[in-house]
């Protein structure tokens, strides 16, 4: 989600799609291969690049956090990192009826009900069908 580049960064140039104020305005954990020095943004946004694992990530995130909430965006691939370790409470799903071509498979391989998760909720607008997902036993 941080930006098209695949591969190593080819120059600092390149600091998001959102411009100097990203929407984040607290410390984001960016997953990557290729190491990259923090980058301060307006807002209280800063980008940390994490080359040791999703799991490193996430504990980084929850060090930043200081017992608030952490959030997971990302790829399909990323998601479904974090679902197959155990380590999602909570995923809210928003399914839009537009028609974007293809792309990698949120769930592929995943069977939710074997990884603990049931419905918790579902709401339905004009818009998008909103599943919220709760893996049983998990932090409210």
């Amino acid at each position: 989600m941080f930006g098209p580049i695949r591969g190593a960064w080819p120059d600092d140039q390149w600091k998001g799609w959102w411009g100097d104020n990203p929407p984040y305005h607290t410390p984001v954990f960016v997953l990557t291969h290729h190491p990259r020095a923090p980058i301060v943004m307006a807002g209280g946004t800063t980008f940390y690049f994490v080359t040791d694992g999703h799991e490193a990530a996430l504990r980084q995130a929850r060090e930043a956090a200081g017992g608030l909430d952490v959030r997971v965006g990302g790829g399909a691939a990323t998601i479904r990192q974090y679902l197959r370790a155990g380590l999602v409470d909570h995923m809210h799903l928003a399914v839009s009826p537009v028609l974007l071509g293809s792309g990698e498979s949120l769930l592929a391989g995943i069977n939710l009900l074997e990884l603990g998760y049931k419905v918790s909720k579902q709401v339905t607008t004009p818009a998008a069908l909103h599943v919220v997902f709760t893996k049983e036993n998990a932090s409210k």
